[in-house]
């Protein structure tokens, strides 16, 4: 029966409401397959063009031949009614007939959907890196889709934090998108997953990501916002968390900010406020793992003047001067105790002379 999903599903990629409906009618794909061309146009005349390419596509299709592609290529195909099928996606509005998959699947343990910005600031790439790695610490599984920005900071913070990390794809799994995360596709191919409901080969076509952004959301117990503008396509994955049931959390930042304004706007609409991993962690009733709380136990065998300079640091890039500043030390005794926090990992120059906390 596998084999019939994933015609049906390779067919149809694009229109799970579709697929859905011949479901309904016919209860397997198989029965679709040796269903008339005229009964299919008869029973869902609305659907008159992609009925027709269903019924074209039966005449060349060639099980042995598109099972031996997808072993060439390192791809399984796991249909709805296979046992390793996500159970969080059997009960989601379109849910898809089938993934193809490169590396693992998500397994049932708890799993946050970290989603924002392409184009994010030093602030957003730092927040996504701390979030996703301390949630991963924690045994949080980080769900996303691989883009720019927030979505790829965060699931390599989750590879640092030593968890798992999947990422759900616009394209075929075999399509590695953008092509700027190159490093993380490989090195999700082996140690997480690589997940799509497009057969592979399929290019990263704009009307994909809204379909992908609901199994992003199906996927996890909770979507977490890291700066979004006001018409973000964030927003749809989290509009999709809302009609799933799902909890939605965002991060705040700076005030007439634009990347803030999406994020400022879900907490105004009453989703959930993230300022920390551990917070988050405390309000999904997630316990941290001890792991996760050892690099914060050793900040206190910084000297006291390393101390004094970090408090000053944020997330938010801080200049030399403003240390200066506000600790009242030398620029020159400053600068030296920045390099120190540099070299212990505590701190990031993230360009000349404007600094930020690692976490």
């Amino acid at each position: 029966m596998e084999t019939y999903w994933h015609w049906l599903c390779s067919v149809l990629a694009a229109e799970p409401g579709l697929q859905g409906k011949l479901l309904k009618r016919y209860k397997t794909p198989k029965a679709i397959f040796a269903a008339e061309a005229e009964e299919l146009e008869e029973q869902f005349p609305r659907s008159r063009s992609r009925i027709g390419d269903l019924c074209r596509s039966r005449a060349g299709w060639d099980f042995e031949k598109e099972q031996r592609i997808l072993r060439q290529k390192g791809i399984r195909f796991v249909s709805r009614e296979h046992p390793d099928f996500p159970g969080r996606l059997l009960d989601i509005p379109d849910s898809p007939g089938g993934l193809f998959v490169k590396g693992r699947l998500p397994g049932e343990g708890a799993a946050v959907a970290l989603v924002g910005a392409r184009d994010c600031s030093a602030y957003g790439r730092n927040t996504a890196l701390w979030f996703g790695r301390e949630l991963a610490a924690s045994g949080v599984q980080i769900i996303s889709g691989m883009a720019r920005g927030i979505d790829g900071q965060g699931q390599r913070g989750a590879l640092q934090g030593g968890g798992e990390t999947f990422a759900v794809l616009g394209s075929g799994v075999d399509v590695c998108y953008p092509v700027q995360n190159r490093e993380l596709y490989l090195r999700l191919e082996k140690e997480g997953g690589l997940l799509s409901e497009s057969p592979p080969g399929t290019p990263p076509l704009k009307h994909l990501f809204p379909l992908r952004n609901r199994l992003i959301s199906g996927l996890s117990d909770a979507v977490l916002v890291i700066e979004a503008r006001e018409k973000s396509g964030s927003l749809i994955t989290a509009d999709f968390a809302l009609e799933q049931g799902k909890d939605v959390y965002a991060v705040p930042g700076r005030l007439q900010e634009a990347l803030s304004g999406g994020c400022h706007n879900l907490i105004r609409q009453g989703a959930g406020l993230a300022v920390s991993p551990k917070q988050l962690l405390e309000d999904l009733q997630l316990f941290p793992e001890n792991r996760s709380l050892k690099k914060e136990k050793s900040k206190m065998a910084l000297e006291s003047s390393e101390n004094l300079v970090y408090s000053c640091l944020s997330l938010q890039a801080v200049n030399l001067d403003a240390v200066c500043s506000e600790t009242q030390l030398p620029p020159q005794e400053v600068s030296g105790i920045l390099t120190r926090l540099v070299l212990k990992g505590y701190v990031r120059e993230i360009y000349k002379n404007y600094y930020t906390r690692v976490s």
